[in-house]
């Protein structure tokens, strides 16, 4: 009879009180009465001690009110060393990509409206001259991302028939979402060709002639195939298909504008390069090696790309004018080729020298050091990420925490910006490959509150 838990209040006398009516001003009545509810459950439980008198319960409602939401987006310190980092958003922005996102989130906007005119007008000129220009396409469209791009461009040239492609590029991307599904979403089925690590232009001569009605290359971006290897270029591949008549669609995946061969990553072609080679559409994505927002994009000829723009399924995967905005913003950070590495956030984490990346290591272990952290500089290698240059490591530098990596890595986590690291040899550690520069106090912050 004397357990504290006999006088649990109840869920609706917690948010009758005055603290908790205060606290909660303005937050989602579910989001209250589940902070509520998590006080009451954890007394019960026992996890937590029963608090002595109402007032009391009511700071811990308040608390609990005041933790962030862990189902809200929230920001991140990448320290994982993995640039394109799927789960954590890819691609940070662009600082005049958001710029752009603001100024039209904020106004109206001549998304679909010619001036001149006064008439409806297209939305995606801005795009779609820059790309062309950066590219030597015809013509282009951007949709929502890269899976839906491919998905319509290979349902509007070819739905109901069969589709050519090489075994070796029936290739898995993140999410288990697997090139066979894809096609099979697009309304066609496979006529595989060749062998897993030798395919022949005969092979689709073959499937040609069986009746195929369009080619399907992938660009095998997150792995290789080496040793005993055989693969048809693409300049012999698109010319087969426009002698048979049949569109060549070519999934680029990657996106990446300019060469990164300067910095040391080769073997990952570039746009201009793949469209020049002749296929009838390229499909590749705006967040990874372009650096800029969630989209897909369709590059080609002026009338392949005008069947894609008005097929029905077009308008299910079209683009909002946020996307738009930033994308034209990263776009437009490409008209100066040779200072884009720089400008491009995503491209200056990939390319920063390894002699920067510890002199900005070591500074932040310093800091550690006077807060008492145990902290170490080791040399490491991270990953460009999002599938691309697969087996080319990014020499980097970490800072190696003391203690069990584990209860490390779950009290950064927990920080109001969270870090979010990665374990090795049994150490935590934090990769400044894929820190944004501006975020190095703030990590050294993070680190200190976390283990202190």
């Amino acid at each position: 009879m004397t357990d504290p838990r006999r006088a649990i209040p109840s869920v609706a006398a917690l948010l009758a009180l005055d603290a908790v009516r205060a606290a909660s001003d303005g937050a989602p009545h579910a989001r209250v009465v589940a902070a509520a509810r998590a006080v009451v459950d954890d007394v019960r439980a026992g996890r937590d001690a029963a608090p002595s008198n109402l007032e009391a319960w009511g700071e811990r409602v308040t608390r609990a009110l005041s933790r962030p939401d862990p189902h809200a987006l929230r920001r991140v310190i990448n320290a994982t060393g993995v640039v394109l980092h799927t789960n954590l958003g890819r691609a940070p922005l662009a600082p005049e990509a958001i710029a752009a996102i603001a100024r039209r989130a904020a106004e109206y906007c001549t998304l679909e409206y010619d001036l001149e005119s006064g008439a409806r007008g297209g939305r995606q000129e801005e795009c779609v001259d820059a790309l062309c220009t950066l590219t030597g396409a015809e013509d282009a469209l951007v949709v929502n991302n890269g899976a839906a791009a491919v998905t319509l461009a290979v349902h509007a040239l070819a739905a109901g028939g069969a589709v050519a492609i090489s075994r070796g590029e029936l290739v898995e991307i993140g999410g288990s979402f697997r090139v066979p599904e894809v096609m099979r979403v697009a309304g066609v089925t496979l006529h595989e060709v060749g062998t897993t690590n030798r395919t022949h232009l005969a092979d689709y001569v073959a499937a040609l002639d069986a009746g195929a009605r369009a080619v399907v290359k992938v660009h095998r971006s997150n792995f290789r195939v080496v040793g005993f290897t055989a693969d048809v270029p693409e300049l012999e591949l698109a010319a087969l298909c426009r002698e048979r008549g049949v569109p060549l669609i070519h999934d680029f995946g990657s996106g990446l504008l300019v060469s990164l061969e300067p910095y040391g990553l080769g073997g990952e072609p570039i746009a201009a390069d793949v469209v020049r080679a002749g296929a009838s559409v390229v499909a590749m994505s705006g967040d990874k090696l372009l650096g800029g927002p969630q989209a897909g994009i369709l590059l080609g000829a002026r009338a392949t790309i005008e069947t894609l723009r008005r097929h029905p399924f077009a308008r299910a995967v079209r683009v909002d004018k946020l996307t738009l905005a930033a994308l034209g913003a990263t776009l437009a950070l490409y008209a100066d080729v040779d200072r884009a590495v720089e400008r491009v956030p995503a491209l200056r984490l990939i390319t920063a020298p390894v002699a920067e990346l510890e002199e900005r290591a070591s500074a932040i272990a310093d800091r550690l050091h006077e807060a008492h952290v145990g902290a170490s500089v080791i040399a490491t290698e991270g990953a460009v990420g999002a599938g691309a240059f697969p087996t080319v490591p990014l020499p980097s530098a970490a800072i190696a925490i003391a203690g069990d990596p584990a209860s490390v890595l779950t009290a950064l986590r927990a920080q109001a910006t969270p870090v979010i690291g990665r374990v090795r040899d049994g150490s935590a550690l934090l990769d400044l490959r894929s820190v944004l520069e501006r975020d190095d106090d703030l990590l050294g912050d993070m680190v200190v509150a976390a283990l202190t």
